[in-house]
């Protein structure tokens, strides 16, 4: 079976060190290792976190417009009236004004962004917008599953930079401690 080493949109899988001494046989090794991880820890997973993090950001916001939208696309697909519907529509955040919409609508109008407006048929609309809807809804799931994935991610590797260090603690002790115990034998 194949060793994983990436998440499933290929986020590397960070290395974790089980047997410290293992790892770095050569004491000169270890300055160097620290900051291989302190460097994978701030320019990489922690980037990659903060563009998850505004990527899910956005997507939270846009999921309730397409909602509000698709509801409204529904609504007017399901009017049998002929009579025209007065209603408010929303300008801004917290501004309304008034509209009248025609009884039997063939087509809606939805706005893409980039000042692009397109006409389609009620229920081409509505597969777009439920597209959308669904597309949106998995890409904010993988999102946050990224996000936890980073997080993980970042543990190891700040548990690995705290075990180098502390085994680099414990070999500056074992090699001060000796040179004293030569230190007294050399007095003596």
């Amino acid at each position: 079976m194949a060793e994983v080493t990436a998440n499933p949109r290929g986020i590397p899988i960070a290395p974790f060190v089980e047997d410290v001494e293992a790892f770095v046989p050569d004491r000169t090794k270890i300055e160097e290792n620290l900051a291989k991880f302190q460097e994978m820890i701030a320019s990489k997973y922690q980037f990659m976190e903060l563009n998850m993090q505004r990527r899910a950001q956005s997507l939270e916001e846009k999921i309730p417009d397409i909602r509000k939208t698709l509801d409204t696309v529904n609504f007017l697909s399901k009017r049998n009236s002929d009579k025209p519907l007065e209603t408010l529509y929303e300008l801004h955040d917290t501004l309304y004004a008034k509209a009248e919409v025609p009884g039997k609508l063939d087509e809606v109008y939805l706005w893409l962004g980039a000042n692009v407006m397109l006409a389609y048929p009620i229920e081409e609309a509505k597969e777009l917008l439920e597209t959308k809807l669904k597309s949106a809804m998995s890409t904010l799931k993988n999102c946050n599953e990224d996000r936890d994935f980073l997080r993980q991610q970042i543990t190891t590797l700040e548990v690995n930079t705290a075990r180098l260090y502390n085994y680099d603690v414990t070999l500056k002790r074992k090699e001060r401690i000796e040179a004293e115990e030569e230190a007294k034998l050399a007095k003596a």
